[in-house]
């Protein structure tokens, strides 16, 4: 792809971003939770009716395809998630989310609201460019891809038939990086992702008489302190993996030991053997400390929210990449591997394993994030997804993630020159 056709395309920006941060503002100040994103999916259904797509709604639940169709050429698919976070917000803006939902606080703490934003915007451009470009775009807009089954829902839904088969899946995530830069990186980039519930039982007793009880508190316990070995004493130092125990709940007040616990750990990985062996040695050391606390029960395990691996397509990498350095110059590098879990990778199942590529664009405030590398602390010090404090900045963030999807878009999309 030549620069002067994006740049061709991204001339009409200028007009089309005041309605972007008008936009953004509005869907983050009414998040919506996974499979209840009506307001949103309406919203994105007016506004790429009113760019000329023939548009598919109720995808999946909540999901919203848009396709447009611009003569002989490849088809690119591009993707937004639009779900929220149960997360009180603290970042103190004046467009704050103060929705709740049965009285749990609901915030765009993972800058899903950026993303539909920016493909929004990005769809309007390419809408307003045909010109420039042939072949058939897809604008998908996914529903709880938080809770890992959104994208699974709308194939099984049988979005395969309501679309063109794409050549290419393309697809971004807006990060705790400086504002204005873009990464992308070749093979595993997310991790794949378990959640695991686990109860273990005990008996129950008077706090005053220990001897009569089985405590599942302290076995729950010992259990915690022993899944920590199993990355950093069973995995070689070179494979990576990441085992989190996020909740333990057991009891509920302080002079009775309950007769259960439940414990809700999660872990993340970039290759299948290296998640059997952590799943293989949670069950292990569970049943060991079960029986060495004398548990009347066998434990029980549950796997739930299951994310796949981000594994990029190598080709199509490699040209994302020199599309985004031709555009960006020294504003794009790459991404490296994050932890952090998609399901966008279950979209190409429908397309019997279409290649696809996934980058990150940033949204950290370029003066805060230069301090902080000034200053010695790292990017974690900053606030990062799934933060009460997450804010996005809006500009340059919802540009870059606009232009970003345009220019990946015509890597494919864009006429050869006469």
């Amino acid at each position: 792809m030549r620069r002067d056709v994006a740049a061709t395309v991204l001339a009409g920006l200028d007009p089309v971003r005041d309605r972007a941060e008008e936009l953004y503002r509005d869907l983050h100040a009414h998040p919506e939770l996974a499979h209840q994103e009506h307001r949103t999916a309406a919203e994105v259904a007016r506004r790429l009716q009113d760019c000329g797509l023939e548009v598919h709604t109720g995808v999946g639940g909540t999901g919203v395809v848009g396709v447009l169709t611009n003569g002989a050429g490849p088809t690119v698919l591009l993707r937004a998630d639009m779900d929220a976070l149960p997360v009180e917000e603290a970042t103190g803006l004046p467009y704050a989310s103060t929705v709740t939902v049965d009285g749990t606080p609901v915030m765009h703490a993972c800058g899903h609201d950026v993303h539909v934003t920016c493909l929004l915007a990005a769809t309007e451009l390419l809408a307003g460019g045909t010109a420039e470009w042939a072949g058939t775009l897809v604008a998908l807009f996914q529903p709880a891809e938080e809770v890992a089954d959104g994208a699974r829902g709308m194939v099984d839904d049988g979005l395969a038939s309501l679309v063109p088969r794409p050549d290419v899946l393309l697809g971004q995530h807006v990060l705790p990086m400086r504002a204005g830069s873009v990464g992308t990186h070749p093979g595993p980039t997310l991790a794949a992702g378990d959640s695991m519930r686990i109860t273990v039982y005990g008996r129950g007793a008077h706090g005053s008489m220990p001897q009569s009880a089985v405590d599942p508190v302290v076995m729950a316990s010992m259990i915690v302190i022993r899944l920590q070995t199993i990355v950093a004493r069973e995995l070689p130092p070179d494979e990576t993996a990441v085992l989190t125990v996020g909740s333990i709940r057991a009891g509920s007040t302080s002079n009775v030991i309950p007769d259960r616990a439940e414990i809700q750990l999660n872990i993340r990985t970039y290759d299948e053997g290296t998640r059997s062996r952590i799943l293989e040695s949670i069950t292990r050391i569970v049943g060991a400390e079960c029986q060495a606390s004398r548990s009347p029960r066998e434990p029980e395990f549950e796997l739930f929210e299951r994310f796949p691996l981000t594994d990029n397509d190598a080709a199509t990498t490699r040209t994302l990449a020199d599309a985004f350095a031709a555009h960006f110059g020294d504003r794009a590098g790459d991404l490296g591997r994050w932890a952090a879990s998609e399901d966008f990778s279950d979209l190409a199942a429908a397309f019997d394993g279409v290649p696809y590529s996934y980058w990150g664009f940033g949204g950290t405030d370029p003066e805060r994030y230069d301090r902080a590398v000034r200053e010695g602390r790292t990017a974690e010090d900053l606030p990062a997804n799934h933060s009460p404090d997450f804010a996005p900045v809006l500009r340059p963030t919802l540009e870059t993630g606009t232009e970003a999807l345009v220019v990946a878009a015509l890597a494919w999309l864009a006429r050869e020159s006469t």
